[in-house]
């Protein structure tokens, strides 16, 4: 059970004691400004990415791990962070990871070298893996019954608007500043988070006999296993079947085998309870999740590039370009929502995914060098993002629904974490396209297009892996 620690809200508690007043406004507000961040720099990296790459004087390689150095803790460490603040104040593990991520953004706008670079996005990663669970779950107890439910529809609309805005916004600041710029323009809102959570958000935490164990060692080898995995992916395009990949790559995948070992043998304890697995419907939207967002994530990072590099679009024109996807998806999803109830979930989180692929391949067929943009590009990206919206809607709901009561909190957070993991890997592989492009733009489009089918087969893989494997009984209940 929950506790909560709020001080009297008066003027001398605001004045004299440790400052918080508990406000339901200004912790909703803090919230969604601290966990926006995350969309915003991720929609903003995708477009700065060329020049990045260019100042930096940096291959393929070098241009992936600006994504997925972010990425891997992100994705190794976001459960951690959700134990982390039930057993040690979700306000203060918050506002630690409003601080580190502030403190990481200002060394990345920074940083010199690449080196530098890359290691203040591994710790803005930290920071946001703090950020993303407890800020979910400062909602959950500041708010109960009907409010929490509009509390936390306010929140993912946010970050729908924000990762909507967030494209177009960085690439003017990265057209008439430089890409530096484009890490300075999210501070002012890890400052205000900080300002207003400080004052507004009651501290809160499990009680004492429900505190999460630490899976210390969950941890580690999850985390050994991602870094090694992503290290011989990339590498693998340049270095080939040599040890310099393939060591890594190995030694990757024994961590990841431990880490479901050591998950196996802590049973409940574990920060990956592998029980709720046993649900074949869990399983099968845990499978969806990271094929779906696989084949998202690869989008979204190589068809801005694509755009920069092979057809000259600036910045913020590759912003714009991106621009009908989170827009559409924003605006679908609460009323696709509602028709869940109608048709059934199991057939949404169906027909979502191979609306998806239609997108992909719509995409993949129309690509070529002498395309424009609105006959080759933009058909299909309003067609996946009304698939998108189409799945992401019920998604939630029907992971919660797929396990027992006491395991919905770990179900959202898993599900989550494979979202990202789904991203992370997805980047990791596009070395592939990216090392040929590099010397011949036409090699580019022709790998996107390549990329787009390979996302239009995952898309479909994920639409069949729900209707074999998901009950509607068990996801509606």
């Amino acid at each position: 059970m929950a506790i909560a620690y709020a001080p009297p809200c008066d003027e001398t508690a605001g004045r004299e004691g440790n400052g918080t007043c508990p406000s339901q406004t200004g912790t909703l507000i803090a919230t969604v400004l601290g966990s926006s961040l995350a969309f915003v720099m991720g929609a903003i990296i995708n477009v700065a990415l060329p020049q990045m790459q260019s100042d930096f004087g940096t291959d393929a390689a070098g241009m992936q791990w600006i994504v997925n150095a972010y990425l891997l803790p992100l994705s190794a460490l976001v459960l951690v962070g959700g134990a982390l603040g039930d057993r040690y104040g979700r306000k203060r593990l918050f506002m630690l990871g409003l601080a580190l991520y502030a403190a990481a953004t200002v060394a990345c706008a920074l940083a010199p070298s690449l080196s530098l670079l890359l290691a203040a996005r591994v710790v803005q990663g930290v920071g946001a893996a703090l950020l993303a669970p407890n800020s979910l779950a400062i909602l959950a107890d500041a708010f109960s019954g009907e409010a929490r439910g509009k509390a936390i529809g306010t929140w993912a609309a946010a970050g729908a608007i924000a990762g909507a805005a967030a494209p177009l916004a960085g690439g003017v600041v990265v057209d008439l500043l430089d890409w530096r710029w484009a890490f300075a323009i999210v501070l002012p809102l890890a400052m205000s988070a900080w300002v207003i959570g400080a004052r507004s958000i009651a501290e809160s935490r499990e009680d004492a006999k429900d505190r999460p164990v630490l899976d210390t060692a969950g941890a580690a080898l999850v985390t050994l296993g991602l870094a090694g995995t992503v290290y011989g992916l990339i590498a693998l395009p340049d270095a080939g079947a040599q040890l310099s990949a393939i060591g890594p790559l190995a030694l990757g995948l024994a961590a990841l085998a431990a880490f479901l070992w050591i998950e196996h043998r802590r049973g409940e304890e574990a920060m990956m309870p592998l029980g709720v697995f046993a649900s074949a419907s869990f399983s099968g939207i845990s499978l969806l999740t990271l094929l779906l967002y696989a084949a998202l994530g690869a989008l979204l990072v190589l068809l801005p590039y694509m755009l920069i590099n092979t057809f000259e679009y600036g910045a913020t024109a590759a912003g714009a370009a991106m621009l009908p996807f989170p827009l559409i998806m924003g605006s679908l999803s609460r009323r696709i929502g509602g028709l869940a109830t109608k048709f059934g979930m199991r057939r949404m989180l169906t027909a979502g995914p191979l609306l998806v692929a239609a997108g992909f391949a719509l995409m993949a067929w129309r690509t070529s060098a002498d395309m424009t943009y609105w006959t080759g590009i933009l058909p299909g990206l309003v067609v996946m993002a009304i698939g998108m919206a189409t799945s992401v809607a019920p998604l939630t709901t029907a992971v919660m629904n797929a396990v027992e009561a006491r395991f919905t909190g770990v179900a959202s957070g898993i599900n989550n974490a494979i979202s990202r993991t789904a991203g992370l890997i997805a980047t990791a592989l596009l070395g592939f396209v990216l090392t040929g492009g590099a010397a011949d733009s036409g090699a580019l489009v022709s790998g996107f297009a390549a990329t787009a089918w390979v996302c239009a087969a995952l898309a479909l893989a994920a639409s069949a892996a729900v209707w074999f494997t998901v009950s509607e009984e068990e996801i509606a209940s």
